[in-house]
C-alpha cells in the first residue's frame, strides 16, 4: 500500500541543537514527548523520539527537527521497536480519520471534523490493529512515532490530546522508536513546550562532577 498524506495547515518548525564540551562522562541523551493519558502503559505507550551519545571529552552536538504536524500510522512492532509507519495520514487537532481495508491493503480516510483539541482514529478495518501517532517533517516519507496504541480492536476509537512537551533523560539502554512499556527509571532532567521556543534554539548539556547530576540550559537563540 502506498504512503498517504494529507496536508491541511501550515505547521511550525523547531530546530533544536544539543551540545556538550568535555562532559566528563560518556552519556546517552534520550528525548521523548510527554504523554498524560489514563491508559498509559496499558493500551498506549510512549515511543522514544531521538537518542544520541555524547563522549567524555571534546565537543559533541546533535541537531533535531520538530515539525508540528501529526500523523496516524498503522504500524508493525519488532523486538520492542516500531519498524513500519508507511501507511499513514497527516492529521490536525480537532480531526478524525478512519482506517479501513481496501483491495490494495489498508488506508486511512481523509480527516474530517472530530472532537475539538483531539486527534482521533477509528479502526474499521475488520482486524485488530496497532496504531501510532507521530510527527512528520517536510520532505520525510514516513512519520516519527511518539505514541503507540496496542491491539486496537475493530470498531474501536483511539484519541489523544497532543502537546509538544519534550522531555530529556540520561539513559544508556534506550533506542530510537523503542516502545516504553513502563516509565524510565531515572528522572527527567529537562522539559520544554516546543511551541514556546523560537525556530532555532541551542541547548548545552552539562554534568556536575561532584554530584553526577546532569542539566540542560539554553545556550542561545539564533
Amino acid at each position: 500500500m502506498d504512503t498517504q498524506s494529507q496536508v491541511t495547515t501550515r505547521a511550525f518548525v523547531r530546530e533544536l541543537t544539543f551540545q556538550t564540551d568535555n562532559l566528563g562522562k560518556e552519556a546517552t541523551l534520550v528525548l521523548m514527548f510527554h504523554c498524560d493519558m489514563e491508559s498509559i502503559y496499558h493500551k498506549s505507550f510512549p515511543v522514544i523520539w531521538r537518542t544520541t551519545s555524547f563522549g567524555e571529552k571534546g565537543p559533541y552536538s546533535i541537531r533535531v527537527t520538530y515539525t508540528d504536524q501529526l500523523a496516524f500510522s498503522r504500524v508493525q512492532i519488532k523486538d520492542g521497536k516500531v519498524v513500519d509507519t508507511g501507511i499513514h495520514i497527516q492529521i490536525d487537532s480537532g480531526k478524525i480519520t478512519t482506517l479501513t481495508q481496501t483491495d490494495d491493503g489498508f488506508e486511512f480516510s481523509i480527516p474530517e471534523n472530530g472532537l475539538p483539541d483531539y486527534v482521533e482514529a477509528f479502526n474499521e478495518s475488520g482486524f485488530v490493529q496497532d496504531i501510532a501517532i507521530g510527527t512528520i517533517n517536510p520532505g520525510d516519507s514516513n512519520p516519527n512515532p511518539v505514541l503507540y496504541f496496542k491491539g486496537i480492536e475493530d470498531g474501536s476509537l483511539v484519541k489523544a490530546k497532543f502537546t509538544p512537551i519534550l522531555h530529556a533523560y540520561i539513559s544508556s539502554d534506550r533506542q530510537e522508536t523503542s516502545v516504553l512499556e513502563g516509565a524510565i527509571c531515572t528522572d527527567s532532567i529537562w522539559e520544554q513546550d516546543l511551541a514556546q521556543l523560537p525556530e532555532f534554539t541551542t541547548f548545552t548539556l552539562s554534568r556536575e562532577p561532584a554530584t553526577g547530576h546532569y542539566t540542560i540550559t539554553q545556550k542561545g537563540v539564533i
